[in-house]
């Protein structure tokens, strides 16, 4: 059964189940006796131990229900320090110190890590290296894989410290957050803690609808992107077959699309938002699953649709990579921010990490996965950026699929197929917001309207998502401030900070540490400031040259792209 209402049911359930006679208690039920004392006195956190579930959920789609659960259970939230010295005597060793007989292998661990890293971001690093340049791309690719490796390294290691000193089983990214604050040795650190929680999901909140707004964004071009190859391509029979019954060539200019970049005859040339609008009332129809057991089959599904694209596409451009003397070594510096918001968005796992090593059933082998999961993403980046942008070129977009010529089927098929898994992915991600910003306003309700405003609020929020998308209808730039904004806040900038108010004996004692947390943290600010500044600056005044022109399309099309060199 996956429990996915307040936590008081589950308070109910522990209580009465606890209340059965049994023998000697293990540990394992001790601590859930320790917790439903901690959800019984606290119910202001049940918001955010559902939380907990959908972010596990979100990022391993494949769990068992107990597996899903027992996050439920060992993250009530805040613990006063009376009732944590209390009852430390029922506690067993903090959760990363023992094993779980029922929580993940290793190998489980790993494709849940890899699931939780690969998405839209990884579609777009060939035109992140294009505005880094062919050496400075993949070798900041490595470089950023290595920090962000890093900074989930101290994520956890913070985590583990706090643990062992609050006397509690597992913590969440925002606990980590807000407990190294309450218990720093600086005043003003505990004062704030509080807003410490709430800057943290402010950001939380804010990369989930933007992911969002990405998602809608890919979805539009993707599916314009079929419709008009599927009307082009029809054109193109037409014409040929006209062209053999007559007898008579045609002249080339016949085949090409009129010069002012109107689409060929008989295709339809829509435009993107009219594909956004399209889309609205399916999104909205499937964030109305409040239930995460109903999406289970088709996470699977999208999984298997997005592992089989990328494979086709892994095929094609290694078809042919074309002639590397066309490319050049070096972008304008003025490019870089538009690849480190890029970049940053495909890196953004850092919120994997937590709930999958709280669910490992030997965490201390956690660390181990985190580096193969990781170096595993990172050469995949760098090998899909790398040949995407050497087998297009400049002509590389947003998403390597919207550069697949339309005249294959397969190629088709790895626009629908991802299409199809970032439409699931958009009701799990669209979880967390939704389980953070809902409870509180319809808490404020009567009984009797809550469901009927809770679902208008979401159909609300996913309208919210589509206007953001509306506004800025180019896949590259949503990436990229989705990146700049929020993603390096989450990865960069939270992560070094925290190592800072947790272990201020170390950067006392180590001015090197200081040094090296201040500058990953400054790194991700600069990366905060600049990618947000040119990236509006290109939403406000678009630089010449980004549209796509209707001959483009045709080219495309009739599958001579490959043939301009």
């Amino acid at each position: 059964m996956l429990i996915t209402g307040p936590v008081t049911h589950v308070t109910k359930w522990t209580a009465s189940w606890l209340d059965e006679p049994t023998g000697p208690v293990p540990p394992a039920e001790l601590r859930v006796r320790r917790c439903d004392r901690c959800l019984a006195q606290q119910d202001g956190d049940n918001a955010a131990a559902r939380i907990i579930i959908v972010q596990l959920f979100v990022l391993t789609h494949g769990m068992t229900d107990m597996e899903v659960m027992t996050p439920l259970i060992e993250n009530p939230g805040q613990v006063s320090e009376e009732n944590s010295d209390e009852d430390h005597e029922l506690l067993p060793p903090p959760q990363h110190e023992q094993d779980n007989g029922r929580g993940l292998t290793f190998s489980q661990a790993l494709i849940h890590l890899l699931k939780g890293n690969l998405g839209t971001g990884l579609l777009g690093l060939p035109l992140a290296v294009h505005n880094a340049g062919v050496i400075a791309g993949p070798i900041c690719l490595v470089l950023m894989g290595v920090v962000c490796v890093h900074c989930m390294h101290i994520l956890v290691h913070c985590s583990h410290h706090l643990c062992e000193r609050l006397k509690r089983p597992s913590m969440s990214y925002s606990d980590t957050v807000a407990f190294a604050m309450e218990h720093s040795s600086y005043q003003c650190f505990k004062k704030t803690a509080g807003f410490g929680r709430s800057v943290f999901n402010f950001f939380l909140v804010l990369t989930q609808l933007g992911f969002c707004s990405t998602y809608i964004v890919f979805l539009a071009e993707n599916i314009k992107q079929v419709v008009e190859g599927y009307q082009e391509n029809n054109t193109l029979v037409s014409i040929l077959a006209l062209t053999n019954a007559t007898a008579t060539p045609l002249p080339s200019a016949q085949l090409v699309a009129d010069p002012t970049g109107a689409a060929p005859t008989g295709s339809w040339d829509l435009d993107l938002r009219l594909y956004m609008l399209f889309s609205l009332p399916f999104l909205i129809a499937l964030v109305f699953l409040k239930e995460l057991r109903n999406m289970a089959v088709l996470c699977f599904l999208a999984n298997v649709c997005m592992a089989v694209s990328v494979v086709i596409i892994f095929l094609y451009i290694l078809s042919d990579f074309g002639d590397a003397r066309r490319i050049p070594l070096t972008s304008p510096v003025g490019r870089f921010p538009f690849f480190f918001g890029t970049a940053i968005f495909a890196f953004e796992g850092i919120g994997v990490v937590l709930p999958l090593e709280n669910q490992m059933r030997y965490p201390k082998r956690f660390p181990m996965a985190l580096n193969i999961g990781m170096g595993i993403v990172t050469v995949l980046y760098v090998t899909l950026g790398t040949l995407g942008y050497l087998h297009f070129g400049d002509r590389i977009k947003g998403s390597i699929t919207l550069n697949l010529p339309h005249d294959a089927w397969t190629n088709q098929l790895v626009k629908i197929l991802y299409s199809f898994g970032v439409f699931v992915s958009f009701a799990i991600q669209f979880f967390v917001p939704a389980e953070i910003l809902l409870p509180p306003l319809c808490a404020r309700l009567p009984e009797s309207w809550r469901r009927v405003c809770e679902m208008l609020l979401r159909g609300l929020l996913v309208c919210l998502t589509f206007s953001w998308a509306v506004l800025i209808p180019r896949l590259d730039l949503v990436i990229s401030l989705v990146g700049a904004v929020s993603s390096s806040a989450l990865a960069l900038i939270f992560p070094p900070l925290i190592e800072l108010i947790t272990y201020p004996d170390r950067w006392q004692a180590s001015p090197a540490v200081l040094a090296k947390n201040l500058l990953i943290a400054l790194v991700g600010f600069v990366g905060f400031l600049t990618g947000t500044y040119v990236t509006m600056a290109e939403i406000i005044s678009p630089s010449a040259g980004v549209a796509v022109t209707g001959e483009e399309r045709v080219m495309q099309a009739f599958n001579v792209t490959d043939g301009v060199r």
